[in-house]
């Protein structure tokens, strides 16, 4: 069995802080390394272009980094496990070489997880909430990975949309924790944009601290997606401020970390929200 890696909660951050759910939001950053983002910042297979992304959202205050390898936009073709690997392993290979940041593998394959852990990425980001593909939870368990577990489903029928969007989280973390994944390794996303229509979506967005009992840290991931842009008549590259919105509205509702493309925006819209909601102040806060 490979060697277990520190476990989430002992991963180091920005600015040498260590995960402490509940003091501040984390910011997520996004790198997309796929051709066809509906967000438009696709970066493909330009590794240069991978790195200098990851550097510039460092230093703009990103926590941690997602890399994905393969589109999750409605009416993506999949593509094969070889050519995720193809997309996803130089640019993580170095990425891991220049950043002092947590990587995040978001991947449902569990060859990809495996050999992206290796390879320095600390947590895998399944879009599928281990319904897709089990075995994940035991590449995080062998591995100490953090685990994130996003609701998904084929579909937008619900008989009660907050209750089984709840329901089908604690099953995914039910399994996750029978794999011998610790429940400390294990985050829960709710899944905004996907199998729910756009008001379903806003409905989630609104009821987040519904999901508290779970008794797992929340990440929410609102970037540029398409209800905003229904809302606004706004294509992605314009809905930052429309972003800004649901980022503080999802700290309120008590996400501990935020998937976006806009770092430098978001970092600052976190601060001012946490400062409110959280009593987040900056280490040379001065009173007087």
């Amino acid at each position: 069995m490979p060697q277990v890696q520190t476990p989430m909660s002992d991963l180091t951050v920005a600015n040498g802080e260590r995960l402490a759910w509940g003091t501040r939001t984390y910011v997520m950053g996004i790198i997309n390394l796929t051709p066809d983002s509906f967000s438009g910042d696709g970066l493909g297979g330009d590794v240069s272009a991978v790195v200098d992304q990851a550097l510039r959202f460092q230093g703009e205050g990103a926590d941690l980094l997602d890399l994905g390898a393969e589109s999750s936009r409605p009416g993506h073709e999949p593509v094969s496990l070889e050519e995720e690997l193809h997309r996803l392993m130089p640019a993580l290979e170095a990425v891991a070489n220049r950043v002092d940041l947590p990587i995040s593998v978001d991947t449902y394959k569990v060859d990809v997880a495996r050999r992206a852990v290796d390879a320095g990425a600390v947590i895998i980001n399944d879009i599928w909430g281990l319904k897709a593909e089990p075995l994940l939870a035991q590449a995080a368990a062998d591995t100490g990975a953090g685990l994130v577990l996003m609701h998904n489903q084929s579909g937008t029928a619900y008989q009660d949309l907050l209750t089984d969007v709840a329901a089908s989280l604690q099953a995914s973390v039910a399994t996750a924790i029978a794999a011998g994944v610790p429940q400390g390794n294990i985050i829960v996303d709710p899944g905004i944009g996907f199998g729910k229509t756009p008001d379903q979506n806003l409905a989630v967005l609104a009821g987040l601290g519904e999901l508290q009992a779970i008794g797992c840290p929340l990440l929410v991931g609102t970037s540029r997606k398409s209800t905003l842009g229904l809302l606004l008549d706004l294509p992605p590259d314009q809905r930052v401020e429309a972003t800004a919105a649901t980022v503080a509205l999802s700290i309120a509702g008590g996400a501990d970390i935020v998937r976006v493309h806009d770092v430098k925006e978001m970092v600052r819209v976190c601060r001012v929200t946490d400062a409110v909601v959280r009593g987040w102040r900056p280490a040379d806060w001065k009173t007087s």
